[in-house]
């Protein structure tokens, strides 16, 4: 049975609805179905429910402990690899299978969503680094650290390119959608043994105050202001398609406005969706020119 099936196939109390029932058969906002189901399906979870609301303070508490920490030992402790290895073992131990399906997805429709933005602003050649996991190993090969030094990468090199040669962002009548996967992205089956029962939200918030001490203090603000780029992302794609209707769903927004490092768990899940958001609105948008 797919995800969508799960809520396909639930019976509508109409005395006592169900609130992601409700939110699944919603088609006002853009997102493939089998990953909205996901989502959703992990949102349900006891563990949010639950673990969410005990475990967020606490890992709130331990960014606070751990920016001190770094303010006397700026570099102690800090090593890339080792951060990466944990988020691995800690993914394949304890987070559910559809976290992890939703994190995976989001490395690989993120390096889509730039590649198409640069696929269409006409006389930009920037490098690219696509980052496509089909399961959890590439983890501990700096998945992370690499997705955020790719966005800046990306952002800095085309702006100076659209500088250099005085380029334009505009609409193209005849959008290129090479970079656009429409099909379902080949993720493999995440692990689903007992200990898998941590939510995304859960799991994120667990792993910040983790990412930030195996992290220098520069480091972790860097990939904490990375989340303010979703708009800067959102415009340019708005510009190329020609329409910024959806620009309202983003809500990491101005970049010129750094946010506090204690709400990255949860900027992080929004920026998730927005990149989710922005890719469905895309698959749409070659649909339609297919045909």
């Amino acid at each position: 049975m797919s995800q969508a099936d799960y809520f396909k196939n639930m019976p509508h109390d109409k005395q006592d609805p169900n609130p992601f029932l409700a939110i699944y058969l919603d088609q006002s906002i853009p997102f493939n179905e089998e990953a909205k189901a996901s989502y959703l399906k992990d949102c349900s979870s006891k563990s949010r429910q639950f673990l969410l609301p005990v475990l967020r303070p606490l890992s709130r508490l331990l960014i606070i402990l751990f920016q001190l920490y770094k303010i006397i030992f700026p570099k102690a402790f800090t090593s890339s690899k080792m951060l990466h290895r944990f988020l691995y073992w800690g993914m394949k131990t304890f987070v559910s299978p559809d976290a992890n399906y939703m994190i995976l997805r989001h490395f690989y429709l993120g390096s889509e969503v730039l590649q198409f933005i640069r696929d269409n602003i006409p006389g930009v050649h920037v490098e690219m680094n696509p980052l496509k996991p089909m399961n959890l190993e590439p983890v501990k090969d700096d998945l992370f650290l690499i997705h955020d030094l790719n966005l800046y990468n990306f952002v800095i090199n085309l702006n100076k390119q659209i500088r250099e040669k005085n380029i334009e962002v505009t609409k193209q009548e005849r959008l290129n959608f090479d970079a656009i996967t429409s099909s379902p992205i080949p993720i493999e089956q995440m692990p689903d043994r007992w200990s898998n029962f941590l939510d995304l939200m859960t799991a994120i918030e667990c792993f910040t105050p983790v990412y930030q001490f195996f992290l220098t203090d520069n480091d972790f603000w860097r990939a904490t202001n990375s989340l303010q780029l979703d708009e800067t992302i959102g415009i340019l794609a708005s510009k190329v398609i020609g329409s910024n209707d959806r620009l309202a769903l983003i809500n990491n927004k101005h970049p010129m406005v750094p946010l506090s490092t204690l709400r990255a768990g949860f900027r992080l899940v929004l920026h998730g969706l927005a990149t989710e958001q922005l890719h469905a609105l895309i698959v749409e948008l070659k649909q339609k020119q297919s045909a």
